[in-house]
């Protein structure tokens, strides 16, 4: 199977925000974006990983700057984005990425723990929540602006053994719907993006990896830049008419 094309769009001069930055989805949206034409700050735990993705950015010709933030914490979270208006200027896109399942803690809910619960809804949903809600103020008085966040399909499918990091991208999906009503009249766009198997690192490591694409119905894995094609695709003109939506990539595994 041939490697993912890179779609262009215009994007020219637009400052973005790129949550959990550093690796795979995040990564390749981030250089995307940036390949389009817009300035990019970057944001993650991962001091090396914010490292070579500000790399892959210049190399397209714009500005990358990397934010080492705790996504966890709400503080660094409100700190990032003060500095971010102070010094880069107005946030234009907003891409809510960071998150992940339980990997090596996952396990069948009836012998799930409540600490990995805590972990899973704060990374996954609460940043979305936080992050989210330091830029729609000034979208909102600016009258545009783009908020995409990443789901997953298994807030659709229910997948086994992953019923915390469900809940959560479910509540991602929720919340994309409400606030994308809410600000509506504000010409602002709302949308979320639902992956299904995509191969990154941390996907490779999954037990259960290889049942996941025999369920697949176009029998292989999507990339990281299958999904950077569509988050460019929502921060674009082209989608000034579309808000409240969770496209599904996922191969054809689910419809909605």
């Amino acid at each position: 199977m041939a490697a993912a094309a890179a779609t262009t769009t215009d994007l020219t001069g637009r400052l973005a925000v790129v949550t959990g930055a550093a690796n795979g989805i995040g990564q390749a949206s981030a250089v995307h974006l940036a390949r389009n034409g817009a300035d990019v700050v970057l944001v993650d735990i991962d001091t090396e990983g914010l490292q070579r993705t500000g790399e892959e950015v210049q190399k397209q010709g714009r500005k990358a700057m990397p934010l080492v933030v705790d996504c966890n914490k709400l503080e660094q979270i409100v700190e990032a984005f003060k500095k971010i208006e102070a010094d880069y200027g107005d946030v234009e896109i907003l891409l809510n990425n960071v998150g992940q399942s339980a990997r090596e803690r996952a396990s069948e809910f009836w012998c799930s723990e409540p600490e990995t619960w805590d972990f899973i809804l704060k990374l996954n949903l609460y940043s979305t929540l936080a992050c989210s809600r330091q830029v729609v103020p000034g979208m909102r008085e600016r009258r545009r602006g783009k908020i995409i966040s990443i789901a997953s399909e298994a807030a659709y499918m229910g997948s086994i053994g992953v019923a915390d990091y469900a809940a959560a991208k479910a509540g991602v999906i929720g919340l994309t719907r409400s606030l994308a009503r809410e600000l509506a009249p504000f010409h602002v766009n709302v949308n979320a993006i639902c992956p299904g198997p995509i191969r990154t690192a941390a996907a490779d490591r999954l037990p259960i990896w290889e049942q996941y694409l025999k369920e697949t119905p176009m029998g292989f894995a999507g990339e990281p830049q299958d999904i950077a094609n569509v988050v460019v695709f929502f921060a674009s003109d082209q989608t000034r008419y579309i808000t409240g939506q969770s496209l599904i990539v996922n191969g054809g595994r689910w419809w909605s």
